[in-house]
């Protein structure tokens, strides 16, 4: 039953971003209209995301869907009006120091005096404070943090209720802000520096809007993994950085592959096969990243910083059920701008990825089903195939390495060449180094079925014959008539001839020049200088 409900719900969304002009193609292309199953443009071949459509609302429930029934359910909510799950995709502002500004924290800013942002359902408890009513510090399960799954205690030592004593750099760490996860109408959530009495009022503060953040306690932590990102990858609002995050969660999560809904005319089998598939990888493969400092790390997976790093740094929770701490004991060069240690190499802890130590005070990156002994520098964290950032710190782990949700679908099963979904079937063909359903492998123009015709290959798309000599087919210098694709042509630059003695001729004395050396002057071809000499002045 379940899966017939799943065959009758199938659709492709036509009317989703109908008319939206194309960013690639400008007044070209007519409009978007989506093409009913190879899900692109049916006037300009381009997707739906080099289109002027707001893709939010969508992207988010296409990955609340992903994480649904998972331990990371934390990350999303259910939506008031139909139940759908959506994905809370972080968005947040923070208030920092401008940069180049140096200044000392003041003792004060560990007092008790120190101002706490109020607890909230779905915030981020601040330093010292116990899990809240709803998700507080705690792991997407709501439990309070902490790697044996008990309150934090007392073993890394007392907190001061404002964010604890200072850490190994021996600078005074200003308290741990909140980063409030967004809710579903993404309204940006403001994280001040902290109090008055923490920064001087007279040190100038730059506001910056992230798209989205990692979701952990310490602003500090949060901004500086952005920092440690390529430039032009930073999901600032506004900028390339976030439409090239927006971009990447189009092309390495496609919702064709865990929704059968979204697949073209599957059979209950196919259907049936697709769910069990979306089953394994979310038990086996699924994961969201952690961002938490080495040291910190360290201390937890040595069991005597599992009070510490709770109870001292604030921390908040990792998607993993990690504690990431926002500034517990040993994390004093992130808490503390302008330390001295901060930057310093640490041969302690390497990247998994480029083997180089990571340096004191930067945030690494931890995949849960990796293993805490591996970790990443933020702009390491990649898939293995596409080295693409992977997005939102998601991840799908298989034999020690890191996917994306696409690459991670075609190390798996085989993906069709035409309508971009994973194959199910059987039965289906090979052709041009690719995988196609048999009802696929058509003429990329006319739909027209190619099987037994002739095709030619253009972008790594089929062609029919018809459909090449109309749309691609190049004009003969010489004759002036299209070139077969059959036939033989020789090019020169843009210019093309057919290779036969009435086309391929020396324009000064008609010499046949296939096989020989010839000079070319725009669409003159020459056999000598002197031949060169009797057109050319």
């Amino acid at each position: 039953m379940e899966i017939e409900k799943e065959v009758k719900k199938m659709t492709l969304g036509h009317e989703f971003g109908a008319g939206a002009s194309c960013l690639k193609c400008k007044d070209k292309c007519e409009g978007f209209e989506l093409h009913f199953w190879r899900k692109i443009c049916r006037n300009c071949k381009c997707g739906l995301t080099e289109h002027n459509v707001q893709m939010i609302s969508e992207e988010n429930k296409k990955v609340g869907k992903l994480f649904e029934d998972t331990k990371y359910t934390g990350l999303i909510a259910k939506l008031k009006t139909d139940g759908v799950p959506s994905y809370r995709g972080n968005m947040v502002t923070i208030s920092m120091p401008s940069s180049g500004t140096a200044y000392i924290v003041p003792p004060s800013a560990s007092s008790s005096s120190a101002v706490r942002p109020p607890a909230t359902a779905g915030s981020v408890q601040p330093a010292g404070g116990a899990a809240g009513p709803a998700r507080g510090a705690a792991g997407p399960a709501g439990g309070a943090a902490g790697p044996a799954g008990g309150t934090a205690g007392p073993a890394g030592g007392t907190a001061g209720p404002a964010g604890g004593a200072a850490g190994s750099s021996g600078g005074v760490r200003p308290p741990a802000a909140s980063l409030t996860p967004l809710k579903a109408n993404r309204v940006p959530v403001t994280v001040s520096l902290a109090s008055a009495n923490t920064v001087p009022r007279d040190v100038p503060m730059m506001s910056v809007t992230y798209e989205w953040a990692p979701p952990v306690a310490n602003k500090y932590l949060a901004a500086r993994y952005i920092e440690l990102l390529p430039a032009e990858k930073r999901p600032v609002a506004g900028t390339e950085g976030a439409v090239y995050r927006r971009q990447q969660m189009a092309r390495q999560l496609p919702e064709h592959d865990q929704d059968p809904a979204q697949c073209h005319e599957l059979s209950p089998a196919e259907v049936k096969q697709m769910q069990q598939f979306v089953r394994k990888y979310k038990d086996e493969a699924l994961g969201v990243a952690d961002v938490i400092l080495p040291e910190e790390m360290a201390l937890v997976r040595a069991g005597g910083g599992a009070g510490g790093a709770h109870g001292a740094g604030g921390a908040g929770y990792g998607p993993g059920g990690v504690v990431a701490g926002a500034g517990g004991p040993g994390s004093g060069a992130m808490g503390a701008p302008g330390s001295q240690q901060a930057g310093l190499p640490q041969q302690a802890f390497s990247c998994n990825h480029c083997q180089q130590p990571m340096r004191v005070g930067e945030p690494a990156v931890y995949a849960e089903r990796a293993g805490y002994d591996k970790m990443w520098h933020p702009a390491c964290f990649v898939c293995c195939n596409c080295s693409e950032l992977l997005v939102d710190m998601i991840y799908f782990w298989k034999k020690g390495k890191l996917y994306c949700g696409r690459h991670y679908g075609d190390s798996e099963k085989p993906r069709c060449g035409g309508c971009d979904e994973l194959i199910f079937s059987n039965e289906y063909t090979q052709a041009e180094g690719q995988n196609w359903h048999l009802k696929h492998f058509c003429c990329f123009e006319c739909d027209c079925i190619l099987a037994g015709e002739t095709y030619v290959m253009e972008n790594d798309k089929p062609v029919c014959q018809p459909c090449y000599m109309k749309s691609y087919a190049v004009k003969c210098s010489s004759c002036q008539l299209l070139v077969d694709p059959e036939a033989q042509r020789v090019s020169y630059g843009d210019f093309h001839w057919h290779a036969d003695p009435q086309c391929f001729k020396c324009s000064g004395c008609s010499k046949c020049l296939v096989g020989q050396r010839f000079m070319a002057v725009k669409n003159f071809l020459f056999c000598s200088v002197d031949c060169k000499k009797k057109i050319v002045v």
